[in-house]
Parts: structure tokens; sequence; C-alpha cells
């Protein structure tokens, strides 16, 4: 079996390719899963429930969000209503919205969830690792594989949540730094690992923001406005194969421009 995880979706440039890709990516590469970050979809910042709908109408199975989950005005009311959406799992246990999926294709069932890492981020999050034990505990027998996104800024805390868990789950896949790593692999145990699966969005940017303003802020440091930039657009995933135990066997990444 295949699943295609997909980077963090900057803006409609990011949303654009996203629905454009999709659908054939499905046919031609015979994927079974697609899961998408997009917690910068709006405008470089937050999700709204119609994008939400958008992409999951395109082809997107199940959409994973980050510390800037709640950044669009009224999102917090619209998440419950969302059921193929989760919000970072390890978010206090007040936050709206689901902290896992499971998601069943051929009866096989992925559990699909995030945990938010807490070296240099601002989100008030517990442990990244004894959440994902926790949940994988709570939900044992539920599911058949797992993939498990840390949204995190440091590789080091990244890497250690891959051999905290290699063995346990499918494949841990970074996201959050919008650069794509060049650390595939397969763990002893057979699961897949990234650092960082990369954005999908303008790539003629820093970081999808429109250049100028970002490099007039290093300078002078005074305050701009930054907004998505329109350049170089592509699609930044990872296509992980898996057998029926769940064992993760192949980890490819793909960086593809729009047809």
């Amino acid at each position: 079996m295949k699943l295609l995880f997909i980077g963090d979706i900057v803006g409609k440039p990011g949303r654009e390719i996203v629905t454009s890709l999709v659908p054939k990516l499905r046919v031609e590469r015979g994927i079974d899963f697609v899961i998408a970050n997009g917690e910068n979809a709006a405008a470089g910042a937050g999700i709204t429930g119609t994008i939400c709908k958008t992409l999951l109408e395109s082809g997107v199975d199940a959409i994973t969000l980050g510390d800037h989950v709640w950044d669009q005005k009224g999102f917090e009311n619209e998440i419950t209503g969302l059921d193929r959406v989760c919000r970072p799992a390890n978010l206090p246990v007040a936050c709206p919205g689901r902290d896992h999926l499971i998601l069943e294709r051929n009866g096989f069932r992925l559990l699909v969830f995030t945990v938010l890492g807490r070296s240099f981020m601002g989100a008030k999050a517990e442990c990244p690792f004894l959440g994902a034990d926790a949940l994988l505990l709570k939900l044992a027998g539920k599911y058949d594989g797992a993939l498990v996104e840390i949204h995190a800024e440091a590789t080091s805390e990244k890497q250690a949540l891959g051999w905290h868990l290699d063995g346990r789950v499918t494949a841990v896949l970074g996201t959050h730094t919008h650069v794509a790593t060049a650390d595939l692999s397969l763990l002893r145990r057979q699961t897949a690992f990234q650092c960082d699966v990369g954005m999908t969005g303008p790539h003629e940017s820093v970081l999808g923001r429109e250049i100028e303003p970002v490099i007039g802020r290093f300078l002078d440091g005074m305050p701009r406005r930054f907004e998505v930039a329109t350049g170089d657009v592509r699609l930044s995933a990872t296509l992980v194969e898996f057998n029926a135990t769940g064992r993760a066997e192949k980890i490819e990444w793909l960086g593809l421009k729009p047809a």
C-alpha cells in the first residue's frame, strides 16, 4: 500500500497545485491514502472550513494542522464539524477538534495524528513523546499502521521522536520548517522517517513569502507585511510504501511542478 504526505500548503498557490496534481498522482502512483498539512493554506497563516472542504474534495483524504491552527478567526468553531481534519494531539485537552483520525482503505486502518515539538516553538503543548505514546496505547487494536507527523523546529527533536517510535508506527514525517530535508530513511525497525517534507507553494520566496519584505526585515528590523509569493510553485510530498503489517518498505520524496 502507499501513502502520500503533502508538506505545508502555503496560500492560494499551494492550494491550487494540490487540487491540480493530487487526482493525477492518485491514479498514476496507485496511492491509497493522501494526507496533507494545511495549517498555512489560508493566506499563509491558518486554514478555514471552506478551504478544508475544497482540499478534501480534490482527493485529499485527511488534513493535519500545526502551531498556526487557530490563526484564522472562527476556525475553533468550524473544526468540530470537519470529520477529516485533526489538530495537534498534544495541545491541551480543552482545545476543540479531533486529536487523531483513522482512515480505512481495502480493510487497512491507518491512524493519523500530529504532535507539536516544544524546542523553539511557542505553542502550549504537552510532551510530544509521551503524547504519542499515550495515543498509540489508547488506540491499540484499532489501527493497522500509523503516520505520525512531528510539526517542529528542531531536527534533533524530530530525529529523536523517529527513533522513539521506530517499529511502532509506519512513518514519522516532519513539517514546519518549509524546507525539505535529504535524510529520508527506513529506520532499523522499518519505520519511514524524514525530518521535513518541505513546503507546497511558491518556492521563489522565503518560506513561501515575498522575498523583498523579508530581506528588508532582516536588514533594518522594521515591521512589514509578508504576503504570500507566487513564483515557482511546487508540490513537496513524501511517498511511503508499506505492507499489510504496517511496516514501511520504501520512502521517496517528490518535488513536482504544475503539469
